[in-house]
């Protein structure tokens, strides 16, 4: 029985994909943070050319991971790469918004270098952020892998597939699920505990929009868990802690549980 069992997992170790391991993955992405952010660079660079030679190195990396898995991917690796690197600026500009966002929405933080360094929010958001381009370009297990490891990182679980507006604000984190189909505007707050996740749907519905939308300006407190597809948080809105959502709030309203009064839902639209 042991020889049988040892010839049937050879048989599929034999027949499995080349794939990259996750651990080269993952290296790749902390190298590519270093040259993105001197915040989470080893280095300290003496001249542009010594900079451009450790920039040609990560992105020779890179090469290789997509190289490994070129018979999965949709396109020639070279457009992939190139997609990946035009790129590269607009996301360090929207993730300097979304630094700029977590400072000014957070009292505790001193500048920008400390967030860049230290918030998990901000982490997790970067991570996404390059996770999304290789999504976009429908390349297989890379954008699992890192939107994976930066939630076992930071205990934030966002999809790579979520499309999320500049100057998010995660604030503290842990817990955070935003959902693949899930809509984010600009300016958006979002605290510890928050779910926008997936009412129960069929696997039919994978390539529907499960999640909700939360437009410019909303803030999401702690422990708010929102669902569905067509649930929209309207501009400016503002989610209490703990509730629970499965329609649509109109932009500028208040939502929040009133414990005087037996834990029912209260709605206003006088946001102060």
């Amino acid at each position: 029985m042991e020889k049988q069992f040892m010839k049937n997992l050879f048989k599929v170790h034999q027949e499995a994909v080349d794939i990259p391991e996750p651990s080269l993955v993952c290296n790749w992405l902390e190298a590519l943070l270093g040259v993105l952010f001197p915040e989470f660079s080893n280095y300290r660079y003496f001249s542009v050319r010594e900079f451009e030679q450790h920039y040609r190195e990560v992105a020779l990396e890179l090469h290789r991971i997509l190289l490994r898995m070129e018979k999965q991917l949709p396109t020639d690796t070279h457009s992939i790469e190139q997609a990946f690197v035009d790129q590269l600026p607009e996301v360090r500009a929207t993730l300097m918004e979304d630094a700029k966002a977590t400072l000014k929405g957070d009292p505790a933080a001193v500048n920008l270098t400390e967030v860049i360094r230290t918030y998990p929010g901000f982490y997790a958001m970067a991570v996404f952020r390059l996770a999304h381009i290789f999504y976009e370009e429908e390349v297989p297990l890379i954008p699992r892998i890192l939107t994976e490891y930066a939630h076992s990182k930071t205990g934030i679980d966002i999809h790579p597939g979520a499309k999320i507006g500049k100057g998010l604000c995660i604030d503290h984190g842990t817990g955070v699920v935003i959902g693949e189909t899930c809509h984010i505007g600009e300016q958006v707050k979002i605290y510890q505990g928050v779910t926008l996740g997936a009412l129960s749907v069929k696997k039919e519905m994978a390539k529907t929009k499960r999640h909700p939308t939360l437009e410019d300006g909303v803030v999401i407190y702690s422990g708010a868990t929102i669902l569905g597809g067509a649930t929209i948080i309207g501009k400016n809105a503002i989610i209490g802690g703990n509730v629970w959502i499965t329609e649509s709030v109109p932009p500028g309203a208040r939502i929040y549980y009133n414990v005087y009064n037996t834990g029912q839902i209260q709605k206003t639209s006088n946001v102060v």
